[in-house]
């Protein structure tokens, strides 16, 4: 064999390997699960259902108390500064699935409760990955616990949209029944009802208007608009209402600052 053809069966070879390899990782990357981890609140939301303008205000907020909410995306937060401004209470993304851990989680977390804020932690659920009982289990070891001292809000099952608009493959009855899972874990951990954050679109869609929390669980409604319109299923009142995402997410809570207070004390 000349030299010249070892080359060429040498390059042939070379080329075959390559691309098995390129097959084997697209395929590996198509198994893998999708946008795990750093999701803030409410991004899916004002993507399904566009954001509020800048500088927008809640039309009649006259017994509310003002507060926003994080995530890593705000890195570390300069609490003071929105203390001055009058947020008397944030909450803090602590995790998502059960393998997302917030980075800026203890800063956020520990530097709000210490300029004077009620603040409590968020878990960003995905039914796609996991139970709803598993995700709330991991959702107390790191972060999402409740102690009885007035400053620890309940924590809260931000649920929402999934990749494409999709409700993670869930039927109806299936992502009620996760909702509820993870519901009953939390209370079963910490004594108290987890908050439901969601929007009144995605319920629709992804519970089909099934599933009855509103005895049990406080309602935060995310919509991006002057007034707060039609509430999810069976929801007679919202608790806290995200009202718009400029320049950080803004909340109000729906009382004064003493039922926020014994909110926190359950």
């Amino acid at each position: 064999m000349t030299a010249q053809r070892r080359w060429r069966r040498l390059l042939g070879a070379a080329i075959a390997v390559s691309t098995s390899l390129l097959v084997v990782t697209a395929a590996g990357a198509e198994a893998a699960p999708a946008d795990i981890g750093n999701h803030e609140m409410g991004a899916s939301i004002r993507a399904h259902d566009g954001a509020a303008p800048a500088g927008l205000a809640p039309a009649s907020v006259d017994a509310s108390v003002p507060g926003i909410d994080v995530s890593s995306y705000q890195g570390n937060v300069n609490w003071a500064s929105y203390w001055s401004a009058g947020k008397k209470f944030a909450y803090v993304k602590a995790t998502e699935g059960t393998g997302y851990q917030n980075a800026y989680f203890s800063q956020q977390y520990t530097g709000s409760y210490n300029v004077g804020m009620i603040r409590g932690a968020y878990h960003y659920g995905r039914p796609d990955l996991s139970g709803g009982a598993a995700q709330a289990d991991y959702f107390v070891a790191h972060g999402g616990g409740w102690s009885k001292d007035g400053k620890t809000l309940p924590g809260t099952l931000d649920i929402e949209w999934g990749p494409n608009n999709a409700c993670y493959g869930k039927t109806p009855s299936q992502m009620v029944a996760w909702i509820k899972a993870f519901s009953d874990e939390y209370h079963a951990k910490t004594t108290r009802w987890p908050v439901i954050y969601t929007a009144t679109s995605w319920w629709s869609q992804c519970t089909g208007n099934t599933g009855d929390f509103s005895s049990t669980n406080p309602l935060w409604v995310a919509r991006y608009a002057s007034t707060v319109g039609t509430l999810p299923y069976n929801w007679g009142f919202y608790t806290f209402w995200q009202y718009s995402s400029s320049p950080i997410d803004q909340d109000t809570f729906s009382a004064d600052i003493t039922r926020l207070k014994v909110l926190a004390t359950g």
